[in-house]
Order: C-alpha cells, then structure tokens, then sequence
C-alpha cells in the first residue's frame, strides 16, 4: 500500500531484519500493523500509508504501460501522470499501439483483484480490422477459436459498422492473455489496424479525453468493488 514492495517480498524484508515497528525489530511474518497510530521504519526509513488513490487514465497509442524510463527511448504513461503525488501502478496493460481505459491505483488488494481470472471481470474492447467481416465468419467469431496457449472464447461480440473495406467490431473477453484481441482477429485472418478498450467492468471510458486521467467517483469504485465481491470476501476474511 505503501508502494515499498509486493506481499512476497516483505516477508524476506521481516527475515532479513529490516522491519522495525514502534522501535522495535520485527520478526513475526504477518505482524498486523495499526496503519494510524505504528511507526513503521524499512531499512531505516520512516514509511507512511499514502491516500488510497483511483485513477481512470484514457491511454494514447503509441505509449507503453510502464512507469519507468524505457531504454529505446519510448513514451510511457509515467509522462501522464506526474502530477499525481502518489505512486499508482498501472492494473494490467495495454500494447505500445493499443489505446483507451486504463485503471491505476495503489490499492493493491483491489488491484490483484481485477487482475484474477477468478472474478471474470469483463473488458470490452473497439477493434478496426481489415477487411469486411461477413454474417458467417461473425457467427464462427461467437464460437470461439484456439490459439497457440489454448482455446479463446470471447463473451460477446457484434459488428458495429463497417469503414470502406474495414470492419469495427466490439469484443468482450474476461481474461487477460498477452495481445488476446489481437491475435484472435488474426485467426480469422482479420488483422487488428486500431485497438481501444472502452470498458473494464462496470467502469467505462466515457468522455475522459486521450492522454487525461480522473479520478474515479465513490460510485465507480464502488460498483467496481461490488463486480468482484471485494468488501463482501474481505468481511468474511477470504
């Protein structure tokens, strides 16, 4: 929550005796921390609990999903989001040339949530392909194909309208495999030219214009909470 390290890791933090809480060495994993009254010190750093944070950020093609400096030289959404204090991370991904919704919090427990496939949190993307899909081919699309890492199904899909000799399409999938979209319209032989997810859950794109982040209303968070039983599970300590 602190943006420090990953569950996995703390627990070598604590082994290797680089916890102290209240002035006192920690040795116990899973030591419950009292977030408002503890202090708490990493490697002899003071460390506070930072303003949970919700962010809806419409991403431009041609960025990468990555808050680091990348080494070719490349524009990340790290340059979208300077201005905000906190260190959010990005939930899942979108390609370098692949546009539209992406939700970046600091909330890690929410975050691993959206991401399980457990859940099936549906995401819906706009797809441009080449060519005209035919009424045929469409119907063969609603059944699915298999890819070379297994069968892929998608949840719904439809042809919206067709652009000259191109087709765009709407497609729902509720997993996250590596350039799913992509690789699923290639199969029909169907290349993707433009990609955009326009929806995550119950969260939508809406009129957040390309390159601008917003903060997502208690509603928003609460309706995404609500689609993967995130207060329900955490009540009954699942």
């Amino acid at each position: 929550m602190c943006g420090i390290t990953s569950r996995r890791k703390a627990d070598d933090l604590i082994k290797n005796g680089k916890v102290i809480i209240n002035g006192h060495l920690v040795n116990e994993l899973g030591y419950r921390v009292d977030t408002v009254n503890d202090r708490i010190e990493i490697s002899g750093k003071s460390i506070r609990l930072e303003e949970r944070r919700y962010l809806l950020l419409n991403k431009p093609k041609l960025y990468l999903t990555s808050l680091g400096e990348d080494k070719d030289g490349k524009r990340t959404i790290a340059e979208l989001i300077k201005d905000v204090p906190e260190r959010v991370y990005p939930v899942g991904r979108l390609d370098y040339d692949a546009e539209g919704l992406l939700i970046l919090t600091n909330d890690g427990g929410l975050a691993s949530r959206i991401l399980h496939p457990r859940y099936e949190l549906p995401k819906v993307y706009t797809a441009l392909v080449n060519g005209r899909v035919s009424g045929k081919t469409l119907e063969e699309m609603v059944n699915g194909t298999l890819l070379e890492d297994g069968t892929a199904n998608p949840d719904a899909i439809r042809l919206l309208r067709y652009e000259h000799k191109n087709s765009v399409l709407e497609i729902e999938f509720h997993e996250g495999r590596n350039r799913l979209v992509k690789r699923f319209f290639a199969r029909f032989n169907y290349p993707v030219l433009k990609l955009k997810r326009i929806r995550i859950g119950p969260i939508k794109i809406g009129k957040l214009r390309k390159g601008s982040w917003r903060d997502m209303t208690e509603s928003e968070i609460s309706s995404l909470k609500k689609a993967i039983n995130f207060d329900r599970d955490k009540r009954a300590n699942i």
